[in-house]
C-alpha cells in the first residue's frame, strides 16, 4: 500500500499547464509591458565565483546567504525543540502554575507579529544583555581556529551578536507553535495509557518519561519536520537587522545591480530548492514511520 506510487491525474496535468502558461506570460509582459531587459548571464557570478589565489570556484553572496539560512534555521530549530518541549510539558501539567505559563508564552508570542519580536531581541538582547555577558570578549580571546569554526557553524565573529539575535528570536516565536505540537502529542495519548501506567504504581513523572512520552514521540516527530520547513521561511524576517541570510543579500545585491526579476527568480528556486527537498524528506520519514507503525501492529 505504502509502496504504491502517484500518478499524474489529469487534473494534476492541467494545473501544471495553467501555472507554466501564467509564467510565460508574466515573463512576456514584463519584458513588454515594462520594457524590462533581461540578464541572466549575469546571475551565476553572484551564485559561484572562481578564486584564482586557489584555482577553485568558491560559493559567492547568494549561495553564502543560503548557508546562512540553513544554519540559522537548523540551530533555531533546536532551540526552539527545547523550549517547546519544556513548555508542553508546562502546558500538559496537572498544577495550574505551570500551565499558566506555558498557555501565556504560547498566547503572546503567537499573538504578536514576528517583526516586533525581532527589533526587540535586537534592541534589548543584543545590545544589552550579551554585551552584559561579556560576548565580544570572548570571542575576541578565541584562536584563529576557534573563529574558523565559529563561523562556520553560526557566523562571523563580528556579526555574531546579531545573528544570536535573531537565533533567539527565530527560536522563541517557533517555539510557541513547537509547544502546541507537543503538547497535542501528549493529549493525543489514550488514557487507558496513563491509568495503566498509575495501576503500575508509577508517579506522574515516571509516567511521562516511561510510557507516555515514548509513544507521543512518534506521533510529533512529523509535525516537528514540517516546522523546520517553517522556519526556513520565517527566517527571511531576520534581513531587517542585517543578518547576512539570502533574502538580505538578495536585498543589496538587487540595489547593487538592479537585476530585480533575475535576482528575486533565483532566491524563489534556492528557498525552494531548500524547502521541497525537506518536504519530500519529511514525506519519506512519515512514510517509514507508518511502515514500522503497521509492522508493529501485525
Amino acid at each position: 500500500m505504502f509502496g504504491r506510487q502517484k500518478k499524474l491525474t489529469p487534473l494534476d496535468a492541467a494545473v501544471l499547464l495553467i501555472v507554466a502558461a501564467a509564467g510565460v506570460y508574466l515573463v512576456y509582459r514584463v519584458q513588454a509591458g515594462l520594457q524590462y531587459k533581461w540578464h541572466w548571464s549575469a546571475i551565476p557570478q553572484y551564485l559561484f565565483r572562481f578564486d584564482t589565489a586557489t584555482e577553485s570556484w568558491k560559493p559567492n553572496v547568494l549561495v553564502l546567504g543560503l548557508f546562512t539560512t540553513i544554519r540559522l534555521s537548523i540551530w533555531a530549530t533546536v532551540l526552539a525543540t527545547i523550549i517547546g518541549t519544556i513548555m508542553g510539558l508546562l502546558r500538559v501539567s496537572s498544577g495550574l502554575f505551570n500551565r499558566l505559563i506555558g498557555g501565556t508564552y504560547v498566547e503572546i508570542v503567537r499573538n504578536l507579529p514576528p517583526l516586533v519580536l525581532v527589533f526587540i531581541f535586537y534592541f534589548f538582547i543584543g545590545d544589552q544583555i550579551l554585551p552584559a555577558l561579556g560576548t565580544e570578549r570572548l570571542v575576541a580571546g578565541l584562536s584563529e581556529s576557534g573563529r574558523s569554526l565559529l563561523r562556520l557553524l553560526l557566523a562571523p565573529p563580528g556579526l555574531l551578536v546579531p545573528f544570536l539575535s535573531a537565533l533567539l528570536t527565530l527560536a522563541v516565536f517557533e517555539g510557541a507553535y513547537i509547544t502546541e505540537i507537543v503538547r497535542s502529542g501528549i493529549q493525543s495519548i489514550e488514557t487507558d495509557q496513563w491509568e495503566a501506567a498509575a495501576a503500575l504504581g508509577f508517579t506522574k513523572s515516571q509516567q511521562m518519561r516511561h510510557i507516555i512520552l515514548p509513544q507521543a514521540v512518534p506521533r510529533v516527530l512529523p509535525p516537528l519536520a514540517g516546522q523546520f520547513i517553517s522556519t526556513i521561511k520565517d527566517s527571511a524576517i531576520v534581513s531587517v537587522i542585517s543578518i547576512q541570510e539570502l533574502t538580505f543579500q538578495g536585498l543589496e545585491l538587487m540595489a547593487t545591480t538592479y537585476f530585480t526579476f533575475e535576482i528575486w527568480i533565483t532566491i524563489t528556486g534556492l528557498y525552494l530548492m531548500l524547502t521541497l527537498s525537506c518536504s519530500l524528506a519529511v514525506e519519506r520519514f512519515e512514510l517509514f514511520l507508518r511502515k514500522g507503525h503497521s509492522i508493529g501492529h501485525c
